[in-house]
């Protein structure tokens, strides 16, 4: 099993800026590929951006790049994510998720899941 905590989020008016962080227990972390998630109220789970184990392959959404940031510290054993220029539309909770090996965008696949953290931007 693995654990995941997340935390860091908030309410920000746009234009502003949030790290997201997601603190992992139980198997080895560096095992697992990391992403992140969020969900707005009736909606599916969007995804958000991805990383390897070793942290040098990342992949965002579109709606995200270049204003997200997605980082890892195995030693500590969590991830980050940090979101700059937020807007309006990425108010949702964002959920941190493990896969074992290698990551997707399919959330079906993903073995572990977070409770999530509500971010919030005002306009």
């Amino acid at each position: 099993q693995v654990q995941l905590v997340e935390s860091g989020g908030g309410l920000v008016q746009a234009g502003g800026s949030l790290r997201l962080s997601c603190a992992a227990s139980g198997r080895t972390f560096s095992n697992y590929a990391m992403s992140w998630f969020r969900q707005t109220a009736g909606e599916e789970r969007e995804f958000v951006a991805r990383i390897s184990r070793s942290g040098d392959s990342t992949y965002y959404a579109n709606s995200v790049k270049g204003r997200f940031t997605i980082s890892r510290d195995n030693a500590q054993n969590t991830v980050y994510l940090q979101m700059n220029s937020l807007k309006p539309e990425d108010t949702a909770v964002y959920i941190c998720a493990a896969k074992f090996k290698v990551g997707t965008i399919r959330s079906a696949e993903y073995d572990y899941w977070g409770q999530g953290t509500q971010v919030t931007v005002s306009s």
